[in-house]
């Protein structure tokens, strides 16, 4: 509910008087563009976008919106597909302020400001010739990826975004900065690896590196002719795996390029997406069977790890229209298949997709318990996606999202991606995605550290 007119000025004075960082409001030149978020489909109007450049004015922020009452949204890349990066009438606390990034390349760690994009990260580590998991479009912030567990091209190798955090700063709802590790806060610690941002404002993360150098990207594409073979080809190869390869199997529209074929060029197709941090040499011998397919376009190629990481971010701009789902799968059933032939063949538009994560490796060998994160039993993720530019076709992509994901239910094996999730989730699903266990025990640290609920723009955890 947006501040009466007559509170709406006490509360702007209040996060000046405080200190609570640069606040710009609806007369201000910059607000138009400061209000927006990734998803062009997510407009909304705050009282306020406070940009935030150094812990006391996160602080500062919180405490006024605790004490006034509104609704308080966080910021740090601004890609939250349901639009928790924002509110109507309220405060946008905008980390953007704090992305600085410190690399200690002998101990490999980085210590990374809350408001880091994967670009910023990605650039200083490979500096030093370093990496760690992180998403697969570079303008995604760093903060609520890893909140919420965190899939990349790494995941195989060194499991999720979440895996590789070894120690939080995080301002609370009470306004008090505490560290959060395994030997500090470790329920905090614990919650804050796919727990989402339930329970803070992490202004700092602190992550483990790996050597991580050229590396092989994956792009095999097929007419769709070949859907079906291909996709039973890669259920069976995906077996036989090492670590070192991370795919998905994408049902996508061709690249407009020169030298691609007219069946594949612009048109439905299906194809194979992924990252070898190997050797040129083990690529090639681990991807013979994939490449000995009829009908193979193969644009893969060796490539910096910063070239893969940037791949999709022009198809993925700020400003389009996106509508995301998840769904986890134990397997690749014919009967799975045969539901995802069908959908894709009724998809509204060409920025519709399915991208089906093959998981296991590192992040599957990471004990259950360890962290927060939903589920690690199911072997595939998939992101059931729509991008487009009109209003007017929202519902025309948004039901075809939920369509594929209802079809596809019956296959379901696993509980659920907050990051691949484009609804706010009712307090049930909420629930069932992270399981009674789990969610009793993320109630049990949100009554701790936010038990007003203060942090509740998010899949929410309700104290």
């Amino acid at each position: 509910m947006a501040v009466a007119e007559a509170s709406s000025a006490a509360v702007l004075a209040a996060l000046r008087d405080r200190g609570a960082g640069e606040v710009i409001t609806g007369s201000d030149g910059r607000y138009e563009v400061g209000r927006r978020v990734w998803n062009g489909a997510i407009s909304r109007r705050p009282l306020a976008v406070v940009r935030c450049g150094a812990v006391g004015e996160v602080a500062a922020t919180i405490s006024v919106a605790r004490e006034v009452g509104v609704p308080l949204a966080v910021r740090g890349g601004g890609h939250s597909l349901p639009g928790f990066s924002t509110c109507d009438g309220g405060i946008v606390l905008d980390l953007s302020g704090l992305r600085a990034v410190q690399v200690d390349a002998a101990a490999r760690r980085a210590r990374v400001g809350g408001g880091c994009t994967w670009a910023d990260f990605d650039a200083r580590a490979q500096e030093h010739g370093l990496a760690t998991t992180g998403g697969l479009v570079s303008t995604t912030g760093v903060g609520g990826l890893t909140l919420g567990g965190g899939i990349g091209w790494l995941t195989r190798a060194h499991g999720l975004a979440c895996d590789n955090l070894l120690g939080a700063e995080v301002v609370t709802a009470g306004g008090e900065v505490v560290h959060a590790s395994s030997e500090e806060n470790p329920d905090l610690f614990w919650a804050l690896r796919g727990g989402g941002g339930n329970f803070g404002v992490v202004t700092s993360f602190e992550f483990a590196l790996h050597p991580v150098g050229d590396i092989t990207a994956v792009l095999l594409i097929w007419p769709y002719a070949s859907a079906a073979a291909v996709a039973a080809a890669y259920r069976g190869w995906v077996g036989g795996l090492p670590d070192e390869l991370t795919t998905m199997l994408v049902y996508l529209t061709g690249p407009d390029m020169d030298g691609i074929p007219d069946e594949v060029r612009g048109r439905l197709s299906i194809g194979v997406v992924g990252c070898h941090i190997g050797t040129a040499a083990e690529a090639d011998g681990d991807l013979a069977e994939l490449r000995a397919l009829p009908g193979v376009v193969d644009l893969s190629d060796r490539a910096g790890y910063l070239d893969l990481q940037q791949m999709f971010d022009a198809e993925l701009p700020p400003g389009r229209r996106y509508y995301f789902s998840d769904m986890l799968f134990a397997e690749l059933s014919d009967g799975l298949l045969e539901v995802l032939g069908t959908a894709a063949s009724q998809r509204p538009s060409l920025g519709c997709e399915f991208d089906i994560h093959h998981m296991e490796g590192a992040a599957g060998r990471v004990d259950p318990g360890a962290t927060a994160f939903a589920d690690r039993s199911a072997r595939f993720v998939m992101n059931t996606l729509a991008c487009w530019d009109e209003p007017s076709d929202d519902d025309t992509h948004r039901t075809w999202v939920q369509s594929v994901k209802k079809a596809c239910a019956p296959y379901r094996a696993g509980r659920g991606y907050v990051n691949f999730s484009g609804d706010v989730g009712s307090a049930e699903e909420v629930r069932d995605t992270y399981g009674p266990a789990r969610y009793d025990r993320l109630v049990a640290v949100k009554q701790h550290w936010d038990p007003e609920n203060l942090f509740r723009l998010n899949q929410n955890i309700r104290p």
